[in-house]
């Protein structure tokens, strides 16, 4: 039997882990509307920007590899509380170290957080629920963890928003409320159940093992690189959506660059919801037309330019990528092999954060040189590809018996 050991029921610690879990990825993507200041304080190029927002990325994909399939081993509860107290650590790093060194370092201890969190949550979540309610559909604690994840990245810059157009000292204040929580986070997470069995003797450490499961190696591949290319679009939008709403819409409004980004995490989020009880069959048919339709329309809007018509594309393609990624983390858990469903996860979400991190640094590169509108219809035919090719494969794989 694994260790249960806690204060409140399995039911109860769902919801603290749920709500934890969003807190967590909402404060990763506060700096987002954040970065126009930083730039104004210190006087730094964009490229600096995706180079401070790929430090976030460099940290998730670093943290899943060494970490984020530990909590197989050491428990998920403990590998939550961890996570969420390395996430306070970087809150206190943008307190104290503001300048462009601290803010590279401050986003990669926080993205170490987030490869610590995001495998062990969804784990956790899934457990968790099955214990609480056992007769239950398996796609209640799916989607609650994919609101949890898409929600709390959606929350993050329009809380960042808010605090930077109505409230004083914006690149103190978040790190300071933030701090707090995430203490108080750290601390309730304690009374959470445990669901794995913690072993006397811990085994030898070792990293991540990069393989796919060996059950269905193709699926799983589909599965990684519909991830990859999802993440592509949310990388986008979370680390230069103030820059082009600036340079090609002459927005330079604060608390628009966060609604922005949050619009389509958000989207993303919404959709996961609403479709979670529709065959996976017809959810891949509906995320391939809204990849389709959304990333022709981000690129009208840019063309044209018109704001509406690049902010309804980015919804529209939010909610293909939101259904894509939660049909990756699917494929991925049900292909897991008994005890090792963290790992398998944390492999995912590894592939996917190098989606996040590895095209933001090409266009911040090309950016240098290139035209900003030039840089995102390249930028979104490439994603067009990406996440169209990689859900139809994975509704022809979900159309076989």
């Amino acid at each position: 039997m694994a260790e249960t050991r806690s204060r409140i029921s399995h039911d109860a610690g769902f919801w603290v882990v749920a709500v934890c879990f969003t807190l967590v990825m909402a404060y990763s993507t506060v700096p987002t509307p954040l970065y126009p200041l930083y730039q104004q304080q210190d006087g730094f190029p964009v490229s600096v920007v995706t180079v401070v927002f790929a430090a976030y990325a460099v940290g998730v994909v670093f943290s899943l590899f060494f970490v984020g399939h530990l909590s197989d081993g050491v428990g998920r509860r403990r590998m939550l509380v961890i996570a969420v107290l390395v996430s306070a650590l970087s809150a206190v790093l943008f307190l104290v170290w503001s300048s462009v060194p601290g803010l590279i370092l401050a986003r990669l201890v926080n993205g170490v957080s987030i490869g610590a969190l995001t495998a062990t949550a969804t784990a956790h979540l899934g457990e968790l629920r099955s214990r609480a309610r056992p007769n239950e559909n398996a796609v209640v604690a799916a989607s609650v963890s994919g609101a949890a994840n898409l929600g709390g990245l959606a929350l993050g810059p329009l809380i960042g928003g808010l605090f930077a157009e109505f409230l004083p000292a914006p690149l103190v204040l978040p790190h300071v409320v933030f701090l707090v929580l995430l203490l108080a986070a750290a601390l309730v997470l304690t009374a959470v159940p445990e669901t794995v069995d913690v072993p006397a003797e811990r085994p030898a450490y070792r990293p991540q093992r990069l393989a796919a499961p060996p059950s269905s190696r193709s699926a799983f591949v589909a599965a990684g690189f519909a991830a990859f290319a999802g993440f592509s679009l949310f990388g986008l939008f979370t680390s230069l959506a103030p820059t082009f709403l600036v340079g090609t819409f002459d927005q330079p409004d604060h608390l628009a660059a966060g609604a922005t980004a949050f619009s389509v995490f958000a989207a993303a989020a919404a959709g996961q919801v609403v479709f979670a009880r529709v065959r996976l069959r017809v959810q891949l048919t509906v995320a391939v037309t809204c990849c389709a339709v959304g990333l022709v329309g981000v690129a009208l809007g840019a063309v044209l330019p018109q704001l509406a018509v690049f902010l309804v594309g980015g919804v529209v393609a939010g909610v293909g990528v939101g259904l894509l990624f939660r049909a990756s983390i699917a494929t991925a858990s049900g292909l897991a092999a008994p005890g090792r469903r963290g790992e398998t996860l944390a492999l995912v979400f590894l592939v996917a954060y190098c989606g996040l991190a590895l095209p933001v640094l090409a266009v911040g590169l090309f950016l240098l040189f290139i035209p900003q509108t030039t840089v995102l219809l390249v930028f979104s035919a490439l994603v067009l590809i990406a996440t169209v090719s990689a859900g139809l494969v994975m509704r022809a794989r979900a159309s076989t018996p």
